[in-house]
């Protein structure tokens, strides 16, 4: 599939000219609209992670490591944003605020094969359901490599409207990178829709409104 990347970088540029100026960084949003689309259909449902080429500055996604052993320590290296051990877990056993409260602070967990029946125990009926439950590592791994692609990732999702919504950039990020990232993650959404399915595409700074393009190369 080739992609006009000269059109999302004028539409990025374009968002940042028509956005409110704001004291705080703003996000770029991307907003992919679908065309004979149901949503009813279970099998339209999706929910994937993309690892974008360039992250998120500033607003990297936190990453939170359950392990045991030699793990915790290589944790602790890669600057993980919190490490459980298998002790904190089963502290956390029948704490169901606690746990909403970790669900809701970290977007990825890691953890080692011999603590996830434990995580199924205590945790999987609210990391469960928020499609948080840990992405499983071997305890030989290279912890930093995981930790470092989940920073660059974000998750799309189909569920009640046709459509999927995500970001892809921050206000001060150089617009060809966010045109990069946008074309990742639209050539990961077209493994799961056929091209004829693409409506409208846009993109958007927080306070600004949206910017329509082609994405595709008419080429």
């Amino acid at each position: 599939m080739s992609f006009n990347l000269d059109a999302m970088v004028k539409a990025v540029t374009e968002a940042k000219a028509k956005a409110k100026r704001r004291r705080f960084e703003q996000t770029y949003e991307l907003i992919i609209r679908f065309k004979d689309f149901d949503v009813k259909n279970q099998a339209n449902k999706f929910n994937i992670t993309v690892t974008l080429p360039h992250p998120l500055q500033g607003k990297e996604p936190k990453v939170c490591v359950m392990a045991t052993g030699a793990m915790v320590l290589a944790a602790k290296e890669a600057k993980a944003d919190a490490i459980l051990t298998r002790e904190d877990i089963e502290k956390l056993a029948g704490n169901k605020k606690e746990i909403r409260k970790l669900a809701a602070s970290y977007d990825y967990f890691i953890a080692t094969p011999d603590l996830m029946v434990l995580i199924g125990r205590v945790m999987g009926q609210i990391l469960g359901p928020r499609n948080k439950m840990p992405e499983v590592v071997q305890p030989n791994a290279d912890i930093k490599a995981v930790i470092d692609r989940l920073k660059r990732s974000i998750r799309i999702r189909v569920k009640d409207q046709p459509q999927v919504m995500c970001k892809v950039g921050t206000e001060n990020m150089d617009p060809k990178q966010v045109a990069e990232n946008i074309a990742t993650v639209i050539d990961e959404v077209l493994k799961k829709v056929r091209p004829e399915q693409l409506g409208s595409v846009s993109v958007k700074l927080t306070m600004g409104p949206p910017i329509t393009f082609s994405p595709l190369s008419t080429k």
